[in-house]
């Protein structure tokens, strides 16, 4: 079955909805698509945190319309945000939707998946696996977060695998690349027919990168290193504004490094979490979206790694 068991959302949702979230009058994501190459448009999302204003609407969102249908990559936070994006589809093209790429499990790029349950949802084996793992907890994240945005939202598992390679669709040519970075299953896509890049969340431009599932700042840079080397020339990040040189690039490798540096250093002077929470973000970076809770996120994800790696340089030889 496609759909995941969804009664321990069902059933939270309604006390947090019943116990003290404020009920929003039919909220409205209003999404506006804008074109930014042949046959490609663009739902951007804000360089925010999630929250009861914005209903989570802080993903970039991309659909292909072309003869032979709609592609549609990630679907967005919620049931109603799905529902949102398939009418703003319906409004720039009468082509109907036939397939759906997910770029990785994280809730704001796949909880709109009900919407498009008609069509084959398709991602990577070990996004699809985490979706199964993670998909119940992070929707209940997401409604203490956002509250009312997500009545009805329940986790829809992809039921297409995909592997890397190239995949046909309405005349464009589209490289899929299985990467790891930032959640150890994710789907970068290059569109060589027009030369856009599908970074997800490999790529954060203007805003504070989030490292909750990433397997290590090295596979990180690494993935950057190869979407670096292909042949595109123009990057839309899973958050954060596009671009048509490698400064999305650059930064969130520059942002890693920092992260990296400033971790290691800690470590090896015994800091404690608190004290690496605290640390000063250089100026590059101090006005980023998100800087300083992200700082702390990040903390919490990866500097217990650090520390582990110190203690082990200094235990003594057996």
């Amino acid at each position: 079955m496609r759909q995941h068991p969804a009664a321990p959302i069902a059933v939270w949702a309604a006390l947090l909805l019943m116990f003290g979230l404020p009920v929003q009058a039919a909220p409205d994501y209003r999404l506006e698509p804008r074109q930014i190459a042949p046959d490609t448009w663009l739902v951007e999302g804000r360089t925010e945190n999630f929250s009861k204003d914005n209903g989570g609407d802080i993903v970039n969102v991309v659909f292909l319309a072309t003869d032979a249908g709609v592609l549609v990559i990630d679907t967005g936070p919620s049931r109603r945000y799905g529902e949102a994006l398939r009418a703003a589809i319906a409004r720039v093209t009468d082509a109907p939707v036939r397939r759906v790429l997910l770029t990785h499990h994280h809730p704001d790029h796949v909880l709109g998946n009900q919407a498009f349950a008609d069509v084959p949802i398709a991602a990577l084996a070990g996004t699809a696996r985490l979706m199964a793992d993670e998909g119940d907890a992070m929707a209940e994240n997401m409604y203490r977060l956002v509250g009312d945005w997500m009545r009805g939202t329940e986790v829809v598992l992809p039921d297409e695998a995909l592997e890397p390679g190239v995949l046909a669709f309405g005349g464009h040519r589209l490289r899929l690349l299985a990467l790891q970075g930032h959640t150890g299953a994710d789907l970068a896509i290059l569109d060589e027919t027009t030369g856009v890049l599908f970074a997800g969340d490999l790529i954060f431009h203007d805003r504070a990168l989030t490292t909750p599932h990433t397997p290590g700042i090295d596979a990180w840079l690494a993935d950057l290193d190869r979407l670096g080397a292909l042949a595109w020339s123009l990057v839309v990040p899973g958050h954060g504004p596009i671009a048509r040189d490698d400064g999305p690039l650059r930064q969130t490798a520059d942002y890693l490094r920092w992260l990296d540096r400033t971790f290691t250093e800690a470590a090896a002077r015994g800091a404690d979490m608190n004290e690496v929470m605290q640390s000063p973000i250089p100026t590059r970076f101090a006005d980023l979206p998100l800087a300083r809770y992200e700082l702390i996120r990040s903390t919490n994800h990866l500097y217990p790694r650090y520390e582990g790696a110190q203690f082990r340089l200094l235990a003594p030889a057996p």
